[in-house]
C-alpha cells in the first residue's frame, strides 16, 4: 500500500516547488493556502452549477489556473527563473483572459449601482463567498509576489469575475423568477 503522507512536515517546515524547505506560517505557504482555500470555495460554487454550462466551464478552468498560481508562489526566489509562463507561472494571458470573461459576462446584464446583499440563491452566495476568500487569498499573496508577476493581477480580476459572476447568477434567478410569475 502506498502511503498518503511523509511526515516531512512534522516539524512545522514545507517543501517548496524546485527545493528548500520553510516553515509553514511564512509568506510562501500562507500564500499557498489562501489559494488552495479559494479554489475550495469556488469548487464549492462548481458543485452548484449547471455541469458543462458556461459558469460550470469558467470555474473549472480558474481552479486550473489557481494551480499555476500556488506554484508560482510555492517556488523561491532563487528559483522562479525554473517557472514555465501558463504552466507554473501566471502570465499576462491568464489576466487577460479573466478580464475578457468579465467584460463578456458584463455585457449581458445591467450591474447593480448600490451595494447588495448576498444570498439570493445558494449559488450566487456561494460566488460571494469565494470572492471573499479569494480577497483574502490576494493579501497574502503580497508578501511572496515578486516584482513583475501577474498573481496579484489575476487574484484582484478573479474576484472581479466572481463577483460579476454572483450577480449574473442574481439576474438569471430574478428573471426566471419574473416569467414564472408572469411578469
Amino acid at each position: 500500500m502506498t502511503r498518503l503522507y511523509t511526515g516531512k512536515g512534522d516539524d512545522g517546515t514545507t517543501g517548496l516547488l524546485f527545493g528548500g524547505r520553510v516553515p509553514k506560517d511564512s509568506a510562501l505557504p500562507r500564500a499557498v493556502g489562501g489559494v488552495d482555500e479559494a479554489q475550495a470555495t469556488i469548487g464549492a460554487a462548481r458543485a452548484l452549477c449547471d455541469e458543462g454550462g458556461d459558469l460550470d466551464l469558467a470555474l473549472t478552468q480558474v481552479c486550473r489556473d489557481l494551480w499555476v498560481l500556488m506554484a508560482e508562489v510555492a517556488t523561491l526566489p532563487q528559483n522562479r527563473a525554473k517557472l514555465v509562463d501558463g504552466q507554473t507561472r501566471v502570465s499576462a494571458e491568464m489576466v487577460t483572459a479573466l478580464e475578457a470573461l468579465v467584460d463578456d459576462l458584463g455585457e449581458r446584464f445591467e450591474a447593480p449601482s448600490q451595494f447588495v446583499v448576498p444570498g439570493q440563491t445558494p449559488l450566487a452566495a456561494q460566488l460571494d463567498v469565494a470572492r471573499t476568500v479569494v480577497r483574502r487569498a490576494e493579501r497574502d499573496a503580497v508578501p511572496a509576489a515578486v516584482e513583475g508577476s501577474h498573481v496579484l493581477p489575476y487574484l484582484n480580476r478573479l474576484s472581479s469575475l466572481l463577483w460579476v459572476q454572483a450577480r449574473w447568477v442574481e439576474g438569471e434567478h430574478l428573471l426566471a423568477r419574473d416569467v414564472d410569475a408572469g411578469g
